[in-house]
């Protein structure tokens, strides 16, 4: 065999070890980042379930907090048209007797001027 043919082959063998070589670093790294990966899908399961386990109650009292405004609201809605409708019977009827008094004061007023105008 000729040098031509020996570097040739020395040149393969170095090309072929370093290609193994490679492919092992990457094939440590790619488990290496599986199992981080892995440990953080455990991590973020069990980030959700305890923030599922802690929101719900938070919620409840959300809920029953909405509930007890929604109360007050209805009870002061109803009371404020309780007061309405008592303001505007006692005006209605302060407006009828109003509107008598100042209708018998008119009358009275023309009439004095009818009694006063014919002398």
């Amino acid at each position: 065999m000729d040098i031509s043919q020996i570097a040739l082959n020395q040149g393969q063998a170095f090309l072929a070890w370093a290609t193994g070589i490679m492919i092992l670093v990457v094939g440590i790294f790619l488990t290496r980042l599986l199992i981080d990966l892995s440990t953080l899908a455990k991590n973020l399961n069990e980030t959700s379930v305890m923030v599922n386990t802690e929101l719900k109650p938070t919620i409840e009292e959300v809920k029953k907090t909405l509930e007890s405004v929604n109360s007050i609201i209805q009870n002061t809605n109803n009371g404020v048209d309780n007061f309405k409708n008592i303001v505007e019977k006692t005006f209605g009827r302060t407006k009828a007797v109003t509107e008598s008094i100042f209708g018998g004061l008119i009358k009275g007023f023309i009439t004095t001027y009818k009694i006063f105008s014919k002398k």
